[in-house]
């Protein structure tokens, strides 16, 4: 997960804004349908090897299509692939392509533009950062490092029209991870005649989605029209799509707010409260989460019953309504919200309920277990967050939470981020806040943050381990989604980390905006998006 994406979920202003709502629609001249979209910030590249960002990765879904395209439940099903077939043993891939797919040039979307895309992420001297969202691929992480050749990656064209795919080991989400933007295939002629300019030029911009830019003004504004050559041109009913663009919340409000544009992301949170009354507000699910991790291999957290003590002695309701706001939710488990068990058909976290506990009384009994009765004897604790002020902010309203319901005082120490992350990197911490925001639309996006053993929290146990294996082990989605449950609660037996919010995705859309759907991964699809006239 990129610093860029993991600061775009945090972002706080606190500016206030006040400007007269218009009235009428902006995107109706005419019979034309036209949808405006205040986008957040200007692409660094549209290469979606490269790109980063939610912005790019926001533009980049309305201009390509991997092999499946995630619902409005964000469950794949098909896309530039109309059908698969998977091996017994969960290792074997066969795509069949469309034969209607096409680039926006007119030519046909084929199975070596995919060889070539994935190829080309994974490759050492591109060295992208999505390169590990392709390490599922059999040799993947492998050629990544050097250690293998292009050629014994797990990919195979069997013809035009036939991808065959082979996994280092069952992965049970990949048909979600194929729509990921690192897996679209790009049109390997133009990439290759211009590899360093191709993604940020009009014309060199050949992709396969639902919409093609059609000018760029860059930090200005992207236009796009209708890809006619759309394999499901016949869904897409926009004409075109102006998106301004701008990094100012308060600019972004007033465009909506004086008809210029007809939806934005991130209005300031002081406005939230007049846009909620006006109607306009809306919250998405965005599948993240903000928490504080204890060092287990450090004192006084290598004891359970401390961290556990410390754990129950907050309170979230009262931090989301007074410190954080923002539309956020308190959280009370690992998986965030959003995330569909096929299975069941439920929400993953609604089936596995809450873990985390708040109970001042039971902290101090546990805390006096541990053998600090009173905070008598406990060694100095610090809180270590990085520089901002809502980590400052939600920082001392736990210290003051821990001195009312433990008796103790604890130490906050702030750290410019890039120190911050080293810190915590090299376990030079007993409390650190942390965040995380999944990459893929699957429970495992979190679960396998604590097998690795790399991870945060310095965390080892071999039970958690074990269940997080057999998740990864199978394809079927019973068993691994019963197996993340069952992992998710000894998280909290250990009592490894202190879930304080899930994030979420504000958002202002005029209520003649109709057919469009925001993931859990924070992208809005246009693809069937209408204006209601």
């Amino acid at each position: 997960m990129s610093c860029k994406k993991l600061w775009a979920v945090l972002l706080t202003v606190t500016m206030l804004l006040t400007v007269t709502a218009g009235c009428g629609k902006s995107g109706t001249g005419g019979n034309e349908q036209v949808l405006r979209y205040a986008l957040e910030a200007e692409p660094a590249t549209l290469d979606p090897a490269r790109s980063t960002a939610i912005p790019e990765s926001l533009v980049e879904l309305q201009i390509f299509e991997g092999l499946t395209r995630l619902d409005a439940k964000d469950q794949p099903g098909p896309g530039v692939a109309e059908k698969w077939e998977v091996s017994a043993d969960g290792l074997r891939y066969i795509f069949h392509l469309r034969a209607n797919a096409k680039w926006s040039n007119g030519e046909p979307v084929t199975a070596h533009d995919f060889a070539f895309a994935w190829k080309r992420a994974l490759s050492p001297e591109v060295a992208s950062e999505n390169a590990y969202m392709l390490f599922p691929l059999k040799n993947g992480q492998s050629y990544n490092e050097k250690k293998a050749t292009a050629d014994q990656v797990g990919i195979k064209v069997i013809d035009d029209r036939t991808l065959e795919v082979t996994l280092e080991k069952p992965t049970a989400y990949f048909l979600s991870l194929v729509a990921f933007h690192a897996f679209y295939p790009l049109h390997q002629k133009t990439v290759t005649a211009s590899p360093d300019k191709w993604a940020n030029e009009v014309n060199t911009l050949i992709g396969n989605g639902p919409f093609k830019i059609s000018n760029w003004v860059h930090s200005g504004k992207i236009e796009f029209i209708k890809n006619d050559q759309y394999w499901d041109a016949a869904a897409v009913k926009l004409a075109k799509m102006e998106w301004p663009v701008s990094d100012s919340q308060t600019t972004r409000l007033a465009m909506v707010e004086n008809n210029q544009v007809d939806m934005m992301v991130e209005p300031p949170v002081v406005e939230h409260d007049r846009l909620t009354q006006a109607g306009l507000l809306k919250i998405s699910p965005y599948l993240g989460l903000y928490y504080y991790v204890f060092n287990t291999q450090k004192a006084p957290f290598d004891k359970v019953q401390v961290r556990k003590a410390f754990a129950q002695a907050i309170n979230r309701e009262m931090l989301v309504k007074n410190v954080i706001k923002g539309g956020k939710k308190p959280a009370y488990a690992w998986v965030a919200p959003g995330l569909t068990n096929p299975v069941t058909g439920k929400d993953f976290r609604e089936e596995g309920g809450n873990y985390a506990l708040e109970d001042p009384v039971q902290a101090k009994k546990l805390l006096a277990d541990a053998g600090y009765a009173n905070g008598n004897g406990l060694p100095p604790v610090t809180v270590l967050f990085n520089t901002g002020e809502l980590h400052k902010a939600i920082a001392e309203a736990v210290q003051e939470m821990w001195k009312q319901n433990l008796g103790i005082t604890v130490n906050l120490t702030n750290q410019e981020s890039k120190v911050f992350l080293e810190s915590r990197n090299q376990g030079d911490f007993q409390v650190a806040r942390a965040s995380w925001v999944g990459d893929y639309a699957d429970p495992m996006t979190f679960m396998d943050v604590f097998y690795d053993p790399d991870n945060d929290a310095n965390y080892n146990n071999p039970a958690y381990n074990r269940l997080i294996e057999q998740a990864k082990s199978t394809n079927d989605q019973q068993v691994r989604m019963q197996a993340m449950h069952d992992a998710e609660k000894i998280l909290f037996e250990d009592a490894v980390i202190i879930p304080i919010y899930y994030t979420t995705q504000p958002f202002i859309a005029k209520p003649y905006v109709k057919g469009y759907f925001w993931s859990v991964l924070g992208l809005a699809d246009f693809k069937t998006a209408y204006i209601e006239k």
